[in-house]
């Protein structure tokens, strides 16, 4: 996995879609899930690690986006 795209396939391939309108809020709900099929062992150490990576850059780079909205 390396992008935002490839953590949604992989919820996706569990039944989980997300789509809440606001990406920052998106990429926090993906969050919650992935550590729900990590704790429910239905996904790997690693997997779980490497997704945790990705949303958390992409929830960094929505931060600094909205922060420059506010300037």
């Amino acid at each position: 996995m390396e992008s935002l795209y490839d953590v949604q396939q992989l919820l996706k391939q569990f039944g989980i879609y997300v789509y809440l309108g606001k990406r920052i809020y998106d990429i926090e709900l993906m969050q919650i899930e992935l550590k729900n099929l990590y704790d429910g062992h239905l996904i790997d150490r690693d997997t779980y690690l490497n997704g945790w990576r990705i949303l958390k850059r992409e929830h960094h780079i929505e931060e600094s986006l909205e922060g420059e909205d506010r300037e």
